[in-house]
């Protein structure tokens, strides 16, 4: 008797067999039967499966890199909730059933984290703090929509939050209420790009969402490999052309775009040689975040709401509307920004204790107890910069990276009493000095050569030298570093009209001696000062 263990390896799966197989005097194998058999399910998502059976392999680490992502994200919301906390706390601003759940570092006590907007009574039953606000804005929704408060119909309570948010802009708040919308603001903060990587934060670009309604769409003659190039006639005079392997059936449509329209440095739209005006399009799927965010912002931007006054209102004539996740996704932070200085600003009316001097002095030594420079910088400031900038938006700074600056090969510190070695850092590249190092280098290096020409013997040739023409004298490089120096950035097109060139027209028939199609790097750092 003989056992045989069978497995089929699936890409989620894995199935097994034990198979008895009896071999005879003559030596004739038989099966005789299946011993045991079952399956093991491997429980993975249908992308994991996907990316498995297109051979991309599974990042050990991937895993763990999301979650730590989390816990940090929660981590600084807290930290951010616990300094709010203890000045609302030492303001006197939090209610008495929320405050007393609190210790003295803005953390609540084990085993009770209380709802500001909720509070037991004598019952031991749950009662929302601010009727008062809430039948305020009942009394609005009962004269647009009588019947929606019909027949026993109740409309959220949690929608006061939005009616308050509104109220503030123009009239007074409680302390109470205003406290709930601060800690409202530190869970919704808005998208904030640190390092300026969004192309929405070029100063030569404007990019704008649009919703247009497709007037006629032309099939052209022209391919791209085995697609069609159409151009689609907008209602506003506009045409966008897209390719396409079928078909377009848009006309009569209203379709979602994100044009971006280049600029000038006085902020007009640039042009091209046939004055038509430099715009692209893209037409993204409907779940690309970044349609989204763009729609979001230009909703608002035309209502001219701030983000509380423009959700109360839409919730008003629209009470079915879905908010998070439909009505507001994920915006630019200044928007939030924005409606918090307005409502701060205009409560400072009502409550002496945002404009006292004294109080916002023990706050900062509440907070900053032995960070006694930061209390120096702050101590001109007031509650709108300590609540907006310094707790609910802060941002900390970049982790400095001076650690992988190469060291020196050719200089280092020697301890004379110890002849050991030390080794000196070589100067960063954002450095100023540096900048300016790079760019004479590339000054020194720079050769201007004329495509085609006439020679001093009269013969047709090409690449000629004519640097000296141009660069005559010491005085002509200095010029020319002045310029370049408060650029980030330069290419050929725009190094050949350089205004001390004379060259317009014909500064086609000149070329550098770098890579043409190529940018070279500037005074990055001056030019990012310049610009703020």
């Amino acid at each position: 008797m003989k056992k045989i263990l069978g497995l089929d390896l699936g890409t989620n799966s894995i199935g097994w067999a034990v198979i008895n197989e009896n071999i005879t005097t003559d030596g004739i194998a038989t099966l005789t039967g299946i011993d045991a058999a079952g399956s093991r399910i491997i429980p993975m998502s249908e992308d994991i499966i996907g990316n498995f059976e297109k051979g991309e392999s599974i990042s050990q680490t991937a895993e763990r890199t999301k979650l730590r992502g989390i816990r940090r994200i929660r981590e600084r919301y807290l930290l951010r909730r616990e300094r709010l906390h203890r000045v609302l706390n030492h303001m006197s601003f939090l209610p008495e059933h929320y405050g007393q759940q609190l210790n003295r570092y803005g953390k609540f006590l084990s085993d009770s984290e209380p709802k500001l907007a909720w509070y037991k009574d004598s019952d031991d039953s749950y009662k929302f703090l601010f009727m008062d606000s809430f039948h305020e804005m009942l009394h609005e929704f009962q004269e647009i929509h009588p019947d929606l408060i019909q027949n026993g119909k109740k409309i959220p309570l949690d929608w006061t939050i939005y009616y308050l948010r509104k109220k503030a802009l123009s009239e007074k708040i409680n302390k109470e209420e205003l406290s709930w919308i601060l800690l409202n603001f530190n869970q919704k903060r808005g998208y904030y790009q640190l390092r300026g990587e969004d192309e929405g934060n070029s100063d030569n670009k404007r990019i704008e969402f649009h919703a247009l309604k497709v007037v006629s769409v032309e099939e052209t003659n022209e391919k791209k490999g085995n697609d069609t190039w159409y151009n689609i006639h907008l209602e506003n005079g506009w045409t966008y052309r897209r390719t396409s392997k079928y078909p377009l059936d848009w006309e009569g449509k209203v379709k979602e775009f994100i044009v971006t329209t280049d600029i000038d440095e006085n902020g007009e739209p640039k042009t091209d040689k046939e004055g038509n005006v430099k715009r692209s399009f893209r037409a993204p799927k409907e779940e690309d975040w970044t349609l989204k965010k763009t729609k979001t912002e230009y909703d608002l931007t035309q209502s001219e709401l701030t983000v509380g006054a423009y959700i109360y209102n839409s919730l008003l004539h629209t009470p079915d509307e879905k908010i998070i996740g439909k009505l507001i996704r994920t915006i630019d932070r200044k928007f939030y920004k924005e409606e918090l200085i307005v409502i701060l600003e205009k409560q400072k009316e009502f409550h002496s204790e945002l404009q006292d001097s004294e109080l916002y002095n023990q706050c900062l030594e509440l907070l900053y107890e032995h960070n006694e420079a930061h209390r120096h910088n702050n101590a001109n400031k007031d509650f709108t910069y300590l609540f907006v900038n310094d707790i609910l938006f802060y941002q900390r700074p970049l982790k400095s990276k001076k650690s992988l600056i190469a060291n020196c090969p050719y200089e280092e510190h020697i301890n004379k009493s110890t002849d050991e070695h030390y080794p000196i850092k070589c100067i960063a590249k954002s450095h100023p000095l540096f900048q300016e190092f790079r760019l004479l280098q590339f000054l020194q290096n720079i050769r201007i050569y004329l495509k085609e020409g006439v020679d001093e013997n009269g013969r047709l040739r090409t690449d000629i030298n004519v640097t000296n023409q141009f660069l005559k004298t010491v005085e002509d490089y200095e010029n020319l570093f002045e310029w370049l120096n408060n650029k980030k950035e330069i290419d050929q097109k725009e190094f050949l009209k350089y205004p001390g060139f004379g060259l317009k027209k014909e500064a086609i028939n000149y070329r550098w001696n770098y890579v043409e199609d190529k940018k070279y790097p500037c005074n990055e750092t001056r030019a990012l000062i310049l610009s703020r």
